[in-house]
């Protein structure tokens, strides 16, 4: 039973890592919290995952700063999750990009969005206090476009709906780099509050036939091998279909939605209750999950009182 209400009482610190995937081609994790990578061109740099504010992009910007003085031309928004697009001013990049539908989901929901994921985690929007606003994008796309950074080749994909409906993916074809966004994760729990469950595994196929040799999720460690990425993106896969399976069963059964969560807790708990933010996600994924299962395609928007509510129903003992 959780005692405080998703993510509040998270309040550690976690340590932040670099790694170079490529030459000039870095991710930046965070020991379960939320991703980010950058890529150094010839005359440029692209970075993508804008961090959930511009305090916290100020320490990324600080590791960039130790390895180049280019400025900073390009930030890639994977999505339009708050924790992912709100510090997008720090980097005062000439372009930001994103695909259409990740767009239109900032327009539809973009401050419901931003309020209801500082009310879950707080610890992850520290300087919550220096977002201007609203990141909105500069340069949009419906499904590819390609930058090049000099001579390196940079193609930027929407290659279908999972995590939300707008994913967008940063694939360096000659360096067989891929940076994931929360389409993947590894050792992570996905967040589904918001998904395209029935679509997520054709994306993911997708992925792998790409054939990545690194791989940057979305949370988790970045990832060195094939192998890795690989396990990486069925393991998530896994986690999905299961997720959205159980929910199929549990109305074929006429259960409720508290019902439904029980019993995805008893079945996919011991699988993978180890995962990060597995306790914080089950709830939001079982209820989209059951709303997907019952006919509801485009995801219900989540507000504070919305969350609270939600939260009390299925985390009451009966």
């Amino acid at each position: 039973m959780a005692k405080t209400f998703a993510s509040q009482g998270d309040l550690s610190e976690k340590k932040k890592s670099l790694i170079e995937l490529a030459k000039g081609v870095y991710g930046y994790t965070a020991e379960g919290d939320p991703n980010s990578g950058f890529i150094i061109g010839e005359n440029e740099v692209m970075v993508i995952e804008a961090q959930a504010t511009p305090q916290m992009a100020n320490e990324l910007i600080e590791q960039i700063r130790t390895l180049t003085d280019k400025p900073i031309k390009y930030l890639v928004l994977t999505h339009y999750h708050a924790v992912r697009v709100l510090g997008a001013s720090a980097y005062q990049a000439q372009e930001i990009i994103a695909s259409t539908k990740t767009y239109e989901m900032i327009v539809e929901r973009g401050q419901q969005d931003w309020n209801s994921e500082f009310q879950r985690f707080p610890r992850l929007f520290r300087g919550a206090d220096t977002i201007p606003g609203l990141t909105w994008p500069t340069l949009v796309f419906d499904s590819k476009m390609t930058v090049f950074l000099g001579k390196r080749k940079v193609e930027i994909i929407h290659p279908g709906e999972g995590h939300t409906r707008g994913d967008t993916i940063v694939w360096l074809p000659e360096e067989k780099v891929l940076f994931a966004g929360d389409l993947v994760e590894y050792g992570a729990t996905p967040y589904c509050g918001d998904a395209q469950l029935q679509n997520w595994p054709k994306t993911l196929q997708f992925l792998s036939n790409l054939n990545p040799h690194a791989l940057v999720p979305g949370r988790g460690e970045a990832l060195t091998t094939p192998l890795k990425c690989q396990e990486a993106i069925f393991h998530t896969n896994a986690y999905v279909q299961m997720l959205y399976q159980q929910a199929l069963l549990s109305r074929l059964e006429g259960e409720t939605l508290k019902q439904c969560y029980d019993r995805m807790m008893e079945t996919m708990e011991p699988q993978f209750g180890h995962w990060v933010i597995f306790k914080h996600c089950m709830p939001f994924n079982v209820s989209r999950a059951y709303d997907e299962a019952g006919g509801i395609n485009h995801p219900r928007i989540w507000t504070a009182q919305r969350d609270i509510d939600m939260w009390e129903a299925l985390e009451k003992d009966e």
